[in-house]
């Protein structure tokens, strides 16, 4: 790889790194070529990408990015950055799922905006329910204080209405 095409990877991963909702490291020696495949494959399921690509270019790209410091010094041996884009939960259980799987992919950690995520923050989010079963928690609860106060109306006019037709019915039966 000559210079030019190192310095359009460190342009893409920059740019990917700043795109992305959060960035995910792993590591992947000793993986063979078809399962790491099969985790690009999973992975862009649910909208992230992974990219290999030099330790040291990947610090580089790292270099220009707020708060990513401490993230780059992470970059040794062989790893792969992990790009998300839309939910981070949903990744990081693709990724938790598969390495239990495969022992050859470690979690090692994450960034997650200007923040480093560690390993146990990473399978914490793991566990998480996705965000639409989160939001529809939400708005459950929301909901909830209205459909009990509707309900409350409703017996009260249900209990006149009950009170009403026993008077109806004492006065009806003394003529």
């Amino acid at each position: 790889m000559n210079r030019q095409q190192k310095e359009v990877l460190i342009s893409n991963l920059q740019k990917m790194m700043s795109d992305a909702q959060a960035t995910v490291l792993v590591n992947y020696k000793g993986m063979p070529v078809p399962v790491l495949q099969n985790l690009r494959r999973n992975l862009r399921k649910e909208g992230s990408n992974l990219k290999v690509a030099k330790a040291t270019l990947m610090r580089l790209a790292a270099k220009n990015i707020a708060g990513s410091d401490v993230f780059a010094e992470s970059f040794k041996d062989q790893v792969g950055l992990v790009f998300v884009k839309n939910d981070v939960s949903s990744t990081a259980k693709q990724l938790a799922t598969f390495a239990k799987e495969h022992e050859a992919l470690k979690i090692i950690a994450g960034f997650y905006e200007t923040r480093l995520l560690s390993k146990q923050e990473l399978e914490f989010i793991a566990s998480l329910p996705s965000r639409e079963v989160l939001i529809a928690q939400l708005l459950g609860t929301m909901q909830a204080p209205i459909t009990n106060f509707t309900r409350v109306l409703y017996l009260l006019i249900a209990r006149l209405v009950f009170v009403l037709k026993q008077i109806e019915d004492q006065k009806g039966g003394k003529q």
